[in-house]
């Protein structure tokens, strides 16, 4: 498991490589499409032309984005003073943090599930799924809610906002390029000539970057997801308290019959991604049910998950390269990183960035 600073190094080179191959992405197909419809512009002016679109595309996606996800997950804002204990948890935290409270919202999933969104810092939001509150106890909750606001201190809304558009973009540019030789196709060939082949050429570099850039954008919202946990244990002292909190929400995602949420990256854990790891435990549930009474409850869940944290495969890495989460295993892994530090040299609040920036 690497370090922050490791876990630091790898997501800035991330968004740099993302952002160079979209760049590089906006060039060639501009150039295909310009040349394909003997637009007789300079190719920077295609590639200005390219870019402004994309920007035009980002911001509007920058801007509905959060009435989506409001709509989406039939959220409701708390009214003041309506459950003071987490007002004034989320108050205490976000002074912490430096950030403007958040608004706070409630969802009526019983899954327990916690996730944060907005697009500035005066317009975040906390939602807590009702399973949450109910299942886990203050300190698991105090946890998870200091994740999320990590993810609004690192501005990661507006950061995954943004880069989630890229591979969107060069998928829409695949299906114009095909859609595109597909009604070419049923026309006269001959009045298509080179045009068509540079477009299906483009179309194909469009599906290459898609795959890359997906892969690439998936990758960094894993670290992000590291760097949130990151902060909820140094915020809180209590590295302990997340990593109780990620088991009991592996463990009750997992038995629920409830499909995944489309808007799942956005949550502290992943539903199809919880039932995966949960799935392959039971596979072992002999090993791992202690008291022989054919149930793994929360408490084998967490042991069973500290034994696969010590376990590493091939397939298992393949596997973690398509999540938008992080393994919970891993996360356990940093968490007791941060947790053995704390204990030997300890952490002021004002320092934390000095460990997770």
């Amino acid at each position: 498991m690497a370090n922050l600073s490791q876990l630091k190094n790898t997501m800035l080179t991330t968004i740099l490589l993302t952002l160079i191959i979209f760049l590089g992405f906006l060039m060639v197909v501009s150039f295909f499409f310009s040349v394909a419809a003997d637009i007789s512009l300079p190719p920077w002016a295609t590639l200005v032309g390219a870019l402004a679109i994309a920007l035009v595309f980002m911001f509007i996606q920058y801007a509905v984005s959060p009435y989506i996800v409001r709509v989406s997950t039939r959220l409701r804002y708390l009214n003041p003073d309506e459950n003071r204990w987490l007002e004034d948890m989320v108050k205490e935290l976000s002074n912490a943090a430096g950030v403007p409270m958040p608004k706070l919202a409630v969802t009526p999933d019983p899954t327990p599930n916690a996730f944060a969104f907005g697009n500035s810092a005066n317009n975040m939001t906390v939602a807590v799924n009702q399973g949450l509150l109910a299942r886990l106890n203050e300190d698991e909750i105090q946890g998870v809610i200091a994740h999320e606001i990590g993810h609004i201190k690192h501005k990661d809304c507006v950061i995954m906002t943004f880069m989630s558009a890229i591979p969107l973009i060069a998928y829409i540019v695949v299906r114009m390029a095909f859609s595109f030789s597909y009604v070419g196709s049923s026309g006269r060939r001959s009045d298509r000539g080179s045009g068509g082949a540079l477009i299906l050429i483009a179309g194909a570099v469009a599906l290459v970057v898609y795959f890359i850039s997906q892969l690439l954008v998936l990758r960094l919202s894993r670290l992000r997801e590291h760097f949130a946990d990151a902060f909820s244990g140094y915020v809180t002292q209590s590295p302990r308290s997340l990593e109780s909190a990620l088991t009991r929400i592996t463990y009750g995602l997992s038995l629920s019959p409830i499909e995944s949420h489309g808007a799942r990256a956005l949550y502290i854990a992943d539903p199809a991604l919880a039932r995966q790891e949960a799935g392959e435990i039971i596979k072992q549930k002999s090993d791992y049910d202690l008291d022989h009474d054919g149930v793994l409850d929360e408490h084998e869940l967490g042991l069973a998950m500290e034994q696969e944290a010590k376990k590493q495969s091939t397939w298992r890495s393949l596997n973690a390269a398509f999540a938008t989460h992080p393994p919970t295993y891993k996360r356990i892994l940093l968490l007791r990183q941060i947790e053995q530090e704390i204990a030997s040299r300890g952490t002021a609040p004002t320092n934390i960035y000095a460990h997770i920036r």
